[in-house]
């Protein structure tokens, strides 16, 4: 921005107290804890540029699933979320326009008979999912026959599949190729079942502060930083939306 007076945040009464965000730590396209235990990752980054534009202190708030996450919210527990846009979840808060599109695919064993999702919507086929995450409520709504099966975070999903109880396990891409890449005698599907739409959400009520939130994240996508935020934590792969229009 040039100029405070054609800035629309730097024109608005100014914030107080400290903006709560909550970081799902099971998708690691957004966010991870680096080997110190620390809290990294685009969605971090993405934060702390919206606390430094808006002036407020920021604090991040880990969860160790998207479910757990959205079910705090009924608790009051933060201001501002990362989470996937769901028919399911329209309505119980205020999401953006997407920023950027996440890819929903299966890991399954080498020898298993899947190439893709009607492969495994068969009867007797059981897949794990992490609860109330956005492929589980995708799979949720467009499986026939096959199981759901779901655990509280995608770790204990991937834990039974390691066990052998389950004979895929559906999530984020990123997340099991990483798995796939540590263990041995398991496969990532090729093509994804489902692309996920990535949104900054606030809770309902706060429009304004919505509307302010916006501003800056669309100003984000437009001038390329969440590109580079992507490419610096090593998702050069994940495509970035860019809005259309001047608005949301």
């Amino acid at each position: 921005m040039s100029s405070d007076a054609a800035d629309p945040i730097a024109s608005e009464p100014p914030e107080t107290g400290v903006l709560r965000v909550a970081i799902n730590t099971a998708n690691p396209v957004l966010a991870r804890r680096n080997a110190a235990g620390c809290l990294e990752g685009a969605s971090v980054e993405i934060a702390h540029a919206f606390g430094k534009r808006l002036g407020r202190r920021i604090d991040l708030i880990p969860y160790v699933s998207a479910g757990q996450v959205f079910a705090a919210l009924e608790c009051d527990e933060w201001d501002l979320a990362f989470l996937a846009i769901e028919p399911e979840r329209t309505g119980k808060a205020i999401f953006s326009p997407p920023y950027l599109v996440i890819e929903g695919t299966f890991v399954t064993r080498d020898a298993a008979p899947f190439a893709c999702l009607a492969d495994l919507d068969r009867p007797g086929v059981r897949i794990g999912v992490a609860l109330n995450a956005a492929y589980d409520l995708f799979l949720t709504r467009s499986l026939a026959t096959a199981e759901l099966v779901r655990f509280p975070t995608p770790g204990a999903v991937l834990e039974a599949f390691t066990a052998g109880a389950l004979d895929a396990v559906a999530g984020v891409r990123q997340s099991l190729e990483a798995f796939a890449e540590r263990h041995s005698g398991f496969y990532v599907l090729p093509d994804a079942f489902m692309e996920i739409p990535q949104a900054i959400a606030v809770p309902p009520g706060r429009q304004a502060d919505a509307g302010r939130l916006h501003v800056i994240l669309r100003e984000m996508q437009v001038s390329g930083r969440i590109r580079e935020m992507l490419n610096r934590n090593g998702m050069s792969g994940v495509k970035v939306s860019i809005p259309e229009g001047k608005g949301f």
